[in-house]
C-alpha cells in the first residue's frame, strides 16, 4: 500500500496572516490518520485546500494520485467530506437530501436506491430516513452527513471534527458506524478532532500548531516520546498501626521511595510516582513489594502528548 495523500511545503495565507506555513505529510492507503492541533493551528485550512474549497499560495498536493492544481475535478470525485457544519437542506428529508447529492455524481434510479439502502443499514438511517433533516437530533444529523459523504464510494473520507457537540453515547455510535464503513468500503479516513480518545485510535497522527507540523507518529510512539506513565500505589496497612503509618504503612513506603531518589505525590490514600514506562514501574515495585497492598500503572495519554507538544490547552479562537 502506498500514499493516497501527499502534501509538500503547503502554504496558505490570508493577507498578512500565514495560516499554513510549509506543512508536509503523507497518508497511507487504508489508514485512519488523525490531524490534531489547537483551534487556529491550520487544521481546517489544510483540509480546505486538500478538498479544493480553498486555494493555496505555495506547495504541492496530490490526492488519490491526482495533482490538486492539474486535476481538481478528479480530486473532488474521489473524496468524501464531512464538514464541521452541515451542508444538507433542513427542509428536505434525509432521503431527499441524499437523492439531490447523488445526482451530482450521476447516481439515480435503482442504483441510487441500492446505495441508500446500503448506507441506511451501515450508518443507521432507518428510523429517520424520511424525516426532515432540520427535525433530527445532533447524532442523527451527523449520521446523515456521513451517509451523504459516502454516496459515491470515495477512496478518502475527510472528517473535520465530526463528533463535536455530541454526547458520549452518540459519539460512540457514530464511530462504530464509521469503523464499519471504513472496513466495508476499504477507505482511508483523514480526521481532525479535539477528542484525544478518538485520536488514540488512529494508525498515524500529525500534530500541527501555528501552521507547522510539530510532531508525527503512531499514538504509541507519541505517548512514549511526549508523555510519562504513572505508578499509583496503595500502601499495605499493618494491623495495630496508627492509621497504617507504621513501619509497613504509608511512612514506610514513602521512606523506601525516597531512598531510591523517587519523587512522589500523595493522592487520597495512594502514592503517585511518575515513571518512564511499565518496566521502570516493575523495577520499583520489586524493591517495595512488602509495603504494597495494590498498584496500578496508568499509561501516558494523548491528552498529555497534546499538552506537552503544543504547550497549551486547546485554544478558543476559530481558524480563519
Amino acid at each position: 500500500m502506498g500514499s493516497v495523500v501527499e502534501v509538500s511545503g503547503l502554504v496558505k495565507r490570508y493577507g498578512a496572516l500565514t495560516a499554513v506555513d510549509g506543512v508536509s505529510f503523507n497518508v497511507e492507503e487504508g489508514a485512519l490518520f488523525a490531524f490534531l492541533g489547537p483551534n487556529g493551528a491550520g487544521k481546517s485550512t489544510t483540509i480546505g485546500v486538500m478538498c479544493t474549497t480553498l486555494g493555496k499560495n505555495a506547495g504541492t498536493v496530490r490526492v488519490n494520485g491526482f495533482d490538486l492544481d492539474a486535476s481538481p475535478d478528479d480530486v473532488r470525485r474521489s473524496i468524501g467530506v464531512v464538514f464541521q457544519h452541515s451542508v444538507l437542506d433542513h427542509l428536505l428529508t434525509v432521503r431527499e437530501n441524499l437523492a439531490v447529492r447523488a445526482s451530482f455524481y450521476g447516481l439515480c434510479g435503482s442504483a441510487l436506491k441500492r446505495r441508500v439502502d446500503e448506507l441506511s443499514n451501515s450508518v443507521g438511517l432507518g428510523d429517520f430516513l424520511d424525516r426532515r433533516y432540520g427535525e433530527l437530533s445532533g447524532g442523527q444529523r451527523r449520521r446523515a452527513d456521513v451517509a451523504r459523504a459516502l454516496l459515491h464510494k470515495p477512496r478518502i473520507l475527510f472528517l473535520d471534527e465530526p463528533t463535536t457537540g455530541l454526547d458520549p453515547q452518540t459519539r460512540l455510535k457514530v464511530w462504530r458506524s464509521l469503523a464499519e464503513m471504513q472496513r466495508g468500503e476499504r477507505m482511508t479516513v483523514f480526521l481532525t478532532t479535539h477528542y484525544m480518545e478518538e485520536a488514540a485510535e488512529a494508525d498515524d497522527v500529525a500534530i500541527v500548531d501555528h501552521g507547522h507540523v510539530v510532531a508525527r507518529g503512531t499514538p504509541a510512539v507519541l505517548k512514549q516520546k511526549h508523555s510519562s506513565d504513572t505508578l499509583v500505589i496503595v500502601p499495605r496497612k499493618n494491623a495495630g498501626d496508627d492509621a497504617g503509618r507504621g513501619a509497613g504503612g504509608d511512612h514506610g513506603l514513602e521512606r523506601a521511595l525516597s531512598a531510591q531518589g523517587l519523587a512522589f505525590t500523595r493522592r487520597a490514600d495512594t502514592l503517585v510516582v511518575t515513571v518512564r514506562d511499565s518496566l521502570h514501574a516493575l523495577s520499583i515495585l520489586k524493591t517495595v513489594e512488602p509495603l504494597v497492598a495494590s498498584f496500578e500503572v496508568i499509561k501516558g495519554s494523548m491528552d498529555a502528548v497534546f499538552m506537552n507538544v503544543t504547550g497549551h490547552a486547546i485554544r478558543g479562537e476559530e481558524e480563519p
